[in-house]
């Protein structure tokens, strides 16, 4: 004997959810993605490790008084 079910099923968003799940199969190298991955994976851990050394050590935080300055010379 089958339950009633009080959910409604929407077809659209089955395929949707579909096609979500299955993207990967259908994935390839295009242009547009390989910049999105480049940018992703080299452009923004880069830009933020040379931030990261141009800043090191460049502030002192520990043990500072009143009117006495951050930066190290």
């Amino acid at each position: 004997m089958a339950v009633p079910s009080f959910l409604k099923v929407d077809p659209a968003i089955e395929r949707w959810n579909r096609m979500r799940e299955d993207a990967y199969k259908h994935f390839r190298f295009t242009p547009r993605t390989t910049w999105v991955t480049m940018c992703g994976f080299v452009l923004v851990p880069g830009a933020i490790y040379y931030l990261a050394s141009k800043t090191h050590l460049k502030w002192n935080w520990a043990g500072k008084r009143k009117g006495e300055e951050l930066v190290q010379a």
